[in-house]
């Protein structure tokens, strides 16, 4: 009676086991960037602001960096034990420590060991992901038919996205079953404890399947490979198709696969300050639309070759991506709105004081007020003043030390939000009359300038536009990522398959990709100046378009469209001669 490892499993079946496994490890480790602006309040002092969300996003990019580190250490064990095996190890790894993270104590509970363990566990992440991919890709390459191959593994391209849709589908059903306030304080932790139990069924799953049938033959016939690492790296032919695939492929597809959705949506909400749903509705619905090209492209990549649909999206995404962008600021900007103010739904909502926790002497006005437009759209102002009081703050009603009054008392037919100009006697009558003992209120603007925030919910029209500029970036995506997991397949001997495509994947994905969302961010952070408080929303894209132009160049020139049909060969098919 034969064993499992022996019983041969049809494509379907390897698809689907590969499938679900890979759709639940992107889904784990896509739950972080997901939440950054959440978490980044969760895990880092609340005042830091800006500094705490680049801080959040530097430990998102953590578990990019050590993801070739990962594809090392589980490509290696990939050749030499097996396919099934070593993915297995990679989904037991990535479901526990995605657990873990959301079990972790917030930074007023523990301190600075907060965002410490979280780093841990964030780099568990990277290293199992970096095991996973290469795993899943080549044991489904391995099982395809030769004439089918981009067709087939184009499925397993198609996880990326999902797991991205299932993470934030996960967040925004949880986010809407507990409501705001409850999932800001614990909720976002369900999307992580979720994990475990996906996880499970796809061990179950994957469990039951065989062993690729290419290296099931090698270990047979004792030809797997002793030292995978020395024979990819050492071995000048084989170091030059990794180098060739990192920097002519792999490169531009990292950087265009992290542009068009993940900082497509952090530059949605943060730059353009779309609120929490509506900014992740919009990102579900551009991957609902795209998802099927994964599948498209990698059906044609099976009759044109790999190439130069590949090298078509780079250069989409480099001709188009300021104008993109720009769009999106235009769209979300008041100030260029045509539509009509809806006065009865605008005007101020609430003014309140809030004396600061750390001095009796400061006291924040937080001032809030809506403007609503005939197309829907609702842009939500919070304008928060600094008062100094010449002495300390006593309240005699209320020792949590928040006293809210009426907006009418600070003038809200007015229009526009209060400044201390307008609301000084006011809200000296106002604090009285909540028998603040402190009548005689003394403000310096001196570095005190009144902090503004706002959250846009953009109108009907607006949203389906910037759904439809969020696909277009995902059509890129498809382009580039459908055909790589063949490309990469045929570039490699089955012997060392494993590692050798892991290593430059998880380079191209996880360090010049996965680090797109932090350093753009960090590239507007550097532009700032006071002549330009927001600093220049554009420049963060020159990263991604410099990457993507360098891939452009070296792959036109050195790389071929031939489909190398025999994936047993040991000739790399795809280097220019």
């Amino acid at each position: 009676m034969k064993s499992n490892e022996d019983k041969p499993s049809s494509i379907y079946q390897v698809i689907g086991a590969s499938s679900v496994g890979t759709l639940i490890e992107w889904y784990d480790f896509y739950i972080f960037g997901s939440l950054a602006t959440l978490i980044s309040k969760q895990f880092f002092p609340e005042e830091q602001g800006t500094a705490a969300l680049l801080s959040t996003l530097a430990i998102f990019a953590a578990g990019f960096i050590v993801r070739p580190f990962g594809a090392l250490v589980f490509g290696r064990l990939g050749d030499l034990l097996g396919r099934k095996f070593t993915f297995l190890l990679t989904l037991v790894l990535m479901g526990g420590s995605t657990f873990a993270i959301g079990l972790v104590p917030g930074y007023k509970t523990i301190g600075v060991a907060a965002p410490l363990i979280v780093l841990f566990l964030r780099l568990v992440q990277g290293l199992a992901l970096g095991g996973e991919y290469g795993g899943a890709a080549t044991y489904v390459a391995e099982h395809a038919p030769a004439k089918r191959r981009g067709y087939f593994t184009s499925w397993i391209q198609t996880t990326a996205t999902l797991g991205l849709f299932l993470s934030l589908g996960v967040i925004l059903f949880t986010r809407n079953q507990l409501g705001i306030d409850q999932f800001n304080n614990w909720g976002w932790r369900v999307p992580f404890w979720v994990s475990i139990l996906l996880v499970i069924v796809s061990i179950y799953i994957r469990m039951k399947m065989s062993e690729s049938p290419l290296f099931a033959k090698l270990k047979k016939e004792g030809k797997t490979s002793k030292n995978p690492l020395k024979e990819s790296f050492s071995h000048k032919a084989n170091l030059k198709m990794v180098l060739l695939a990192l920097f002519g492929a792999v490169m531009g597809q990292g950087v265009i696969w992290y542009t068009g959705q993940f900082y497509a949506q952090s530059f949605i909400e943060n730059t353009c300050k779309v609120d929490f749903e509506q900014s992740r509705t919009i990102i579900l619905w551009a991957i609902v639309l795209g998802t099927p090209f994964f599948i498209l492209f990698g059906a044609l990549s099976d009759r044109v070759g790999r190439k130069w649909i590949m090298m078509l999206g780079m250069l989409l995404g480099i001709l188009s991506y300021r104008s993109i962008y720009q769009k999106f600021i235009d769209y979300t900007n008041p100030a260029l709105k045509s539509n009509e103010l809806v006065l009865e739904e605008s005007g101020i909502r609430s003014v309140t004081a809030i004396p600061d926790s750390k001095s009796n002497q400061k006291l924040f006005i937080v001032s809030k007020k809506d403007t609503s437009y005939s197309d829907g759209a609702v842009f939500k102002y919070t304008t928060t003043d600094t008062l100094y009081l010449a002495e300390p703050l006593n309240l005699s009603t209320d020792k949590s030390a928040q006293v809210v009054f009426a907006c009418t008392t600070l003038g809200a037919d007015s229009g526009s939000l209060p400044t201390y100009y307008t609301m000084k006697s006011q809200a000296t009558e106002a604090l009285q009359n909540a028998k603040v003992d402190t009548l005689n209120l003394l403000v310096n603007y001196q570095g005190e300038k009144a902090a503004i925030g706002v959250e846009k919910k953009v109108g009907k029209d607006t949203f389906w536009t910037m759904i439809f500029l969020v696909f277009i970036q995902i059509v890129y995506v498809t382009m580039v990522y459908g055909p790589i997991a063949a490309f990469l397949v045929e570039l490699f001997p089955t012997r060392i398959r494993y590692t050798s495509m892991s290593l430059p994947y998880h380079v191209g994905n996880g360090v010049f990709g996965g680090l797109v969302p932090f350093l753009s961010t960090l590239i507007i952070e550097y532009t700032k100046s006071p002549a330009m408080p927001n600093g220049s929303p554009l420049a963060g894209l020159w990263y991604p378009i410099g990457i993507a132009a360098v891939c452009l160049v070296i792959g036109t020139l050195y790389l071929t469209n031939h489909i190398d049909e025999d994936v047993m060969d040991d000739e790399n098919e795809y280097i220019h001669n």
